[in-house]
């Protein structure tokens, strides 16, 4: 009987002493994308009218132990054995090793794009007009372009010739010969974000000329920027919310905009939660952790849930009493699931299925 014990007591000890490489996933606390977050509103819209709203909206979150927590054996044996948390080799949530530091950094740039396209997406759905400009979005260092093109810098034309698509700039630095120059027409950064922040079509534009260099492979011009898209909307739209990362809010904020900027609620009142990507045309993307999602938004009240469609036969198959789920593949089909929801039109619903 000593002995047992013994041998027990030494087995738990190196199960808490012996490293594993995984890590843990466990339902996170949501936020109504209509209402505060520590004291503050968490979509602030100003010069544009606005309406009342009720029901929730909520962004749905999970947590994940850090890159750089070891996890020990006692730790995920007792993970896997709890339903609503999920234990995945550590290489899943963090590949290529990477550190928290960097993790953190690429979540970061995730929700701000994802803001960015909740955004655009919403006021598509709105038939609100707004502008999209091509823009520097990132200077390589020691390339022909650092402290010439900045990040920021708005893309008019190059060579003379208009822009109108990241793919435009690259198209046109490649018909130079590396060492030829090629000329930027641009609105410094500083000047586009002023006249943003105006609601203004900045004019002030100068011509920047570049001596291209060759490529890695040596058969094509370049000059060391990568080109994107931003965007000029007729009003503000802040979003406002710590400690939250990745994209995966990205729907949620875009129908929350939607709901601010129209007279009728889009909830009718219901306690509604959701996850999915989205994109500038307004195409909802599959996430990570549905079922954690889905415990934390049934946790909070949530009645019906918005499930992006490629999640739809995972979270079928695990889907917490009480909670339904509406199958979206685009803001279009959650606005119109939202309007059969509010009219009691359940019933017609799109659904998740297993297969």
């Amino acid at each position: 009987m000593l002995a047992s014990t013994l041998v027990l007591i030494c087995l738990l000890i190196a199960g808490v002493l012996i490293p594993v490489p995984y890590s843990e996933m466990s339902p996170g606390p949501t936020v109504n994308t209509l209402g505060e977050a520590r004291g503050e509103p968490v979509l602030q819209i100003s010069g544009r009218k606005t309406y009342p709203t009720d029901g929730h909206l909520n962004m749905t979150t999970v947590r994940v132990t850090s890159a750089d927590y070891k996890m020990n054996a006692v730790e995920a044996v007792y993970g896997w054995l709890t339903h609503d948390n999920v234990v995945v080799p550590h290489d899943t949530l963090y590949p290529d090793g990477k550190t928290e530091e960097e993790s953190s950094q690429e979540n970061a740039e995730e929700f701000s794009q994802s803001q960015e396209s909740a955004k655009v997406a919403a006021l598509d759905e709105l038939g609100i007009p707004f502008t999209t400009r091509v823009v520097v979005a990132s200077v390589v260092k020691d390339s022909p372009a650092e402290g010439t093109l900045h990040a920021g810098d708005v893309i008019k034309a190059v060579d003379g010739a208009e822009v109108t698509e990241p793919a435009d700039v690259a198209e046109q630095v490649t018909k130079r010969e590396p060492g030829e120059k090629v000329v930027f027409t641009i609105v410094p950064a500083k000047e586009a974000a002023a006249a943003e922040k105006a609601h203004k079509e900045a004019t002030v534009t100068r011509k920047v000329a570049i001596t291209t260099a060759k490529s890695e492979e040596g058969d094509r011009a370049i000059v060391g920027i990568q080109a994107g898209t931003d965007h000029v909307f007729p009003f503000t739209i802040d979003i406002k919310l710590a400690d939250v990362g990745g994209p995966s809010a990205g729907l949620m904020f875009a129908l929350g905009i939607v709901d601010k900027l129209t007279p009728e609620s889009l909830t009718g009142g219901k306690f509604v939660a959701g996850t999915g990507t989205i994109d500038d045309d307004g195409k909802v993307g599959p996430i990570g952790g549905i079922q954690m999602k889905l415990v934390g938004a049934r946790n909070a009240g949530a009645e019906y849930f918005l499930t992006p469609a490629d999640n739809c036969a995972t979270a079928a198959g695990d889907t917490p009493d009480g909670l339904t789920l509406v199958k979206v593949d685009t803001i279009a089909d959650a606005t119109a699931s939202l309007e059969k929801l509010r009219k009691g039109d359940t019933a017609n619903l799109p659904s998740c299925s297993k297969g």
